[in-house]
């Protein structure tokens, strides 16, 4: 038969193709198993997608290819479960330890208070010693380095001519005193925060302390009241104080600086008067005020009644006043209100935008 014919007579007996397929697949299922088959050789009017300039005269030859082996899975460590400490078993040395890690920590944190800058009179006479606990770097108005503070070393600051004298330097009448980082700026026997400057003016040195709020205010309420009185008459110190501080920060008493350190202002002592209670209040509070319509109120304060009517006319806090309320359980928002009728406690929030 021709090929014509054989395809013709195929046709009209199909039932003859069955027994054929169902041989084809197991044909190509042992082929699988039992050979590698060779690459193809390239069609010349293919050429490579890699290279299209060179192509090979002949096919290479295949490559052997290794037994498989079974994959190693690598072995799966089980994940270890943490144990809940319970705080009645630690000692007094981890508590301890606790909480001065919670106290860097918050240190390091911060509050809204630390985004205010303070600008504070806290010498003013005809001279003043300086030193610095880790060094410190003296520089102009503009910023440039003018001289090294050594660690530890005490320096003599006066006045010569219309300029400035700091140990053996001769400097202008404006000069910045700025600590290494972690460390502190002493104005005599007096450690602070910040930095200084010192200015000649009117015949006077003036050192101004430039210290954030927050700083400054875990100074002044621990000077103007006992660290040991409970912790609601020291909340109630720490708004009035902090209200009284932003009254001068936006109207200063002087163009230098914003207000002075004494007893005319509220008391200003730097790190030493610091205390844990007294900077816990300050933090637990931060950024609340005494508020009237929105407003800031001259939260003035003093000792005692007798001290406050006779000075503020009766407009303002009795710190004995607030520490008797404390001690009957009034909160420090029930002791503002009792001495600042009309107000609330407002907050500055940070802006995080």
């Amino acid at each position: 038969m021709t090929g014509q014919k054989i395809l013709k007579w195929f046709n009209q007996r199909p039932w003859l193709l069955l027994p054929f397929l169902g041989l084809i697949p197991l044909a190509g299922l042992a082929l699988n198993h039992t050979s590698q088959p060779e690459p193809s050789p390239v069609a010349e009017n293919h050429p490579s997608p890699i290279s299209q300039e060179v192509a090979p005269s002949s096919s290479p030859a295949p490559l052997p290819v290794p037994a498989s082996k079974p994959a190693k899975l690598p072995s799966v460590k089980a994940t270890p479960t943490l144990t809940p400490i319970n705080p009645s078993t630690l000692t007094k040395e981890e508590i301890a330890l606790n909480q001065k890690a919670k106290a860097e920590f918050a240190a390091l944190r911060g509050t809204v208070d630390s985004f205010i800058e303070m600008h504070v009179l806290i010498g003013n006479g005809n001279a003043s010693t300086i030193a610095s606990n880790a060094g410190a770097t003296i520089m102009d108005e503009k910023g440039r380095s003018l001289h090294t503070l050594a660690p530890g070393t005490n320096y003599s600051a006066q006045l010569v001519g219309s300029g400035l004298e700091v140990g053996s330097w001769q400097l202008p009448a404006i000069v910045w005193v700025e600590p290494d980082p972690r460390g502190v700026l002493y104005l005599g026997d007096r450690p602070y925060h910040g930095k200084f400057l010192l200015v000649s003016q009117a015949g006077r040195l003036r050192v101004i302390n430039y210290v954030n709020l927050r700083q400054y205010l875990h100074s002044v309420v621990g000077s103007e009241v006992s660290p040991s009185w409970p912790m609601q008459a020291l909340k109630a110190q720490s708004i009035a104080a902090r209200s009284y501080a932003l009254t001068y920060y936006f109207r200063p008493a002087n163009a230098l600086y914003h207000m002075g350190s004494d007893e005319y202002f509220q008391v200003y002592s730097g790190i030493k008067t610091e205390a844990d209670s007294t900077r816990k209040a300050v933090d637990e509070t931060a950024g609340e005020f005494v508020s009237y319509r929105g407003g800031i109120v001259e939260s003035l304060y003093a000792a005692s009644d007798d001290i406050v009517a006779e000075a503020f006319h009766g407009k303002g806090m009795s710190q004995l006043g607030a520490l008797s309320l404390a001690e009957k359980g009034y909160s420090y928002h029930q002791i503002l209100s009792n001495y600042y009728p009309k107000t609330g406690v407002a907050r500055i929030e940070e802006d995080h935008e």
